[in-house]
């Protein structure tokens, strides 16, 4: 909520969320994208290349293994079926047979083949190292000839791991050196009867080099598994250590394939083929974040390019801001002192843009209100003295007629004391209501002026009015307008007192209330307004308190409007009078003028 607050509240803040907004928005989706494409492209390429390494040494194996079983050709020699067949020593036969390898070997440099023999089913049989040999013991006891003699047309690859754990058929071993055997069955021309089996040995270091010499990444490696899983060539720097199977690998029937190994430590990206040959599958795996190395290194860059481009279109907001939002800034803190009430806070405008007319045009604008201001100020003062002067000339014949009729009633019932004293008091009433002219008199005199009012009503209502006035002296220097008390007086005694049976009492008390204000009260024990009654006077008061103006009803009395509006007129919506009555009890109506 407050950022919202913060990027509202000036136009230089608007200015650089909707460039950092329009900056970075297209910046971000553009490098989002061009970042996806390009990971997917590269660790895509990276993954196709690793991949294509995998079939390359496949197939370097492969070759291998092809190019050495060319050697099982010798099976279809006459000279080795014969010496296989017979069982007499052939010294002639085995001669060519040896003449034979030898001139294989010369022919197809077969430099990582170790020995090629062949034996019988009878232990009798012939090798490179060791010529014209006979078994000790039956050769069919080896389980890859019993499979051979089921499976006459295979060719068995029998890795390290396993041609460690059967006898050699030639009774030679290979103490520094593992060997792949490759087996094969002699088959008869005719008959296609097995006669014998001719194995190959192959020096497995040729296997191991095409291992060492080919990594993924910095840190990965390519291994062999055999049918069964079982790792059965490594690189020399992993033959310490354990090798993963996946096992899931050798189960499903893909040929090649990969994927990303995720269930221990960091991801790992596994790439596996499958050697056509000997069905051994080649597993190469390196850390997922060697592979795609590169698509990282296009991340950065295309996230250091968002950043810098923020940058740039920062710090050239700064410099288009500082030149376009300063004068900005400077008419808006002059409109602020305009607004405060200072009409002289003009600015002074530099250039001939947009904005420097609108400067122009804002010292215009403060001239014309201070000049309608002032006029305005002439024309109330006018207006409030006018309507001051109405509204006394609506009091004064009202009090007179009533005053005069009450001169005429005692002139007529002969009357000629009283109505001599009623013409003194008349005269010292409007004495004190001319006052020269001047509106404001002192709360005293005030007080003068109403007690002449009431010697001359209580003449003419002798039996039913009395007085009392309680004003405390310290306020009684104050000044006030002159007729505020007379009306409100005036107002008790005719729709109070006058329609209550007995004799009614007038009370007038004065204090001060707060350090500001003085309290007034004229109160009655006339018969006073029901709570209806009292709601519609009192909703008169604040009608008049939000108009400003008179209404028209004239049940209340000239009085009680009249001094109202006075008040409120002089003084403020915060003085005028109060209203408060109790049915048959009475009425008491409280004035507050402020103390000066």
């Amino acid at each position: 909520m407050k950022l919202f607050q913060w990027i509202s509240s000036s136009l230089r803040t608007k200015l650089l969320t909707m460039f950092v907004i329009l900056t970075s928005i297209p910046l971000i989706a553009v490098g989002l994208v061009s970042y996806q494409k390009s990971y997917n492209t590269i660790s895509g390429h990276n993954k196709a290349a690793t991949l294509l390494v995998a079939d390359q040494l496949a197939r370097n194996v492969d070759i291998l293994f092809q190019d050495t079983g060319k050697l099982l050709e010798l099976g279809k020699n006459p000279q080795v079926l014969h010496f296989l067949y017979s069982q007499s020593e052939t010294y002639g036969d085995a001669k060519e047979i040896l003449r034979t390898f030898d001139l294989y070997r010369q022919t197809y440099k077969y430099d990582s083949v170790l020995n090629i023999s062949m034996t019988n089913l009878y232990g009798k049989g012939i090798s490179e190292r060791k010529g014209v040999f006979q078994l000790e013991h039956n050769p069919l006891r080896n389980p890859h000839f019993l499979y051979l003699m089921d499976h006459p047309d295979a060719i068995l690859n029998v890795p390290p791991t396993d041609a460690s754990v059967w006898d050699r058929l030639d009774g030679f071993s290979y103490p520094q050196q593992n060997v792949i055997t490759i087996i094969a069955a002699v088959k008869q021309r005719i008959t296609h009867e097995v006669i014998g089996f001719m194995t190959i040995d192959l020096d497995d270091s040729v296997v191991e080099h095409f291992i060492d010499n080919v990594a993924i990444g910095k840190t990965g490696y390519f291994y062999v598994v055999d049918q069964n899983g079982s790792p059965i060539f490594r690189p020399t720097a992993q033959q310490s250590k354990a090798v993963p199977a996946f096992k899931s690998i050798i189960e499903q029937s893909a040929q090649h394939g990969s994927f990303v190994h995720t269930s221990v430590g960091k991801p790992q990206f596994v790439v596996y083929t499958t050697s056509q040959a000997t069905g051994w599958k080649i597993i190469g795996i390196a850390p997922l974040q060697e592979i795609v190395e590169d698509a990282n290194k296009i991340r950065q860059l295309i996230i250091f390019s968002v950043a810098l481009s923020i940058i740039f279109t920062i710090t050239l907001y700064f410099f288009i801001t500082a030149r376009l939002t300063r004068p900005i800034r400077l008419l808006k803190n002059k409109m602020r002192l305009a607004a405060a009430g200072n009409l002289e806070a003009k600015v002074k405008p530099s250039g001939n843009d947009e904005i420097a007319d609108l400067g122009i045009s804002f010292n215009i604008m403060l001239a014309k209100i201070k000049a309608l201001l002032e006029q305005s100020i002439r024309e109330q003062e006018q207006i409030q003295k006018a309507e001051l002067r109405t509204l006394q000339a609506q009091i004064n014949p009202h009090f007179l007629y009533n005053t005069l009729e009450s001169i005429v009633w005692m002139a007529e019932a002969g009357k000629k004391e009283p109505v001599i004293q009623l013409v003194k008091a008349l005269s010292q009433f409007f004495r004190i209501s001319l006052n020269k002219g001047r509106d404001w008199i002192s709360i005293k005199t005030e007080l003068e002026h109403v007690q002449s009012y009431l010697v001359i009503q209580q003449m003419r209502y002798r039996d039913i009015l009395d007085y009392r006035i309680e004003v405390a002296d310290a306020i009684q220097s104050y000044p006030i307008l002159k007729m505020t008390l007379q009306p409100l007086v005036e107002n008790a005694l005719y729709h109070g007192i006058k329609n209550k049976r007995g004799k009614g009492l007038i009370q007038i008390s004065g204090y001060e209330d707060t350090a500001d204000s003085l309290i007034l009260t004229v109160e009655d024990n006339g018969i006073g307004m029901s709570e209806a009654r009292l709601a519609e006077v009192r909703s008169y008061l604040d009608i008049m308190r939000e108009n400003h103006h008179l209404a028209d009803d004239t049940d209340f009395g000239f009085g009680l409007s009249n001094v109202h509006h006075r008040l409120r007129l002089y003084f403020g919506p915060q003085y005028g009078l109060e209203v408060d009555s109790e049915e048959q009890v009475g009425t008491r109506v409280t004035i507050r003028i402020p103390k000066r």
